[in-house]
């Protein structure tokens, strides 16, 4: 049965604005997100949060002297929406972010560019009683279909004996 909220195949919930726990999650699993467009403003909001103000992303007549030709997105406001796209697909019981290995990022993100996630279960592991460790391989995807950003992410998520402990 598919699920309309996360989209996976194999996991069957019994409410659908309940989370996934550690051992709904398979090898294999793999979810679609929403998408989101990348606006100039985004950019210009990142830059004032971080005060990343590189004229390769803020500076039309600079950066069009750029190999890209045009502004771009910095690269970790594309791995910042990509977290939050994934948040939702899976929805999933997280403990904590782990680690964020084997980064790439393979083209760059334009504004206007409208990207969704692509996120596929690579392993599990049980990491004591109350949790897991699941490793998770996450694509960031253009609205052409090509893939700007990859890697994995590693989480802990909680198993259902965590929870029902602490209800």
């Amino acid at each position: 049965m598919k699920d309309p909220v996360c989209g996976n195949t194999n996991t069957v919930r019994i409410r659908l604005d309940e989370p996934l726990y550690f051992e709904d999650l398979q090898p294999g699993d793999r979810w679609v997100s929403a998408t989101r467009e990348i606006t100039g403003d985004d950019v210009a909001d990142f830059a004032l949060l971080t005060g990343d103000h590189d004229k390769l992303h803020t500076d039309q007549l600079g950066a069009a002297a750029s190999p890209f030709g045009e502004p771009v997105a910095h690269g970790l406001l594309g791995l910042s929406v990509l977290a939050g796209l994934s948040s939702q697909r899976p929805c999933v019981s997280t403990l904590a972010l782990v680690s964020i290995s084997e980064w790439r990022f393979e083209a760059p993100i334009f504004f206007g560019d409208v990207v969704h996630v692509i996120t596929t279960v690579v392993e599990t592991s049980s990491h004591g009683r109350r949790a897991g460790r699941v490793t998770w391989r996450r694509e960031l995807v253009n609205q052409n279909n090509r893939v700007v950003q990859r890697g994995e992410f590693v989480t802990l998520v909680a198993t259902r004996a965590r929870v029902q402990r602490f209800s």
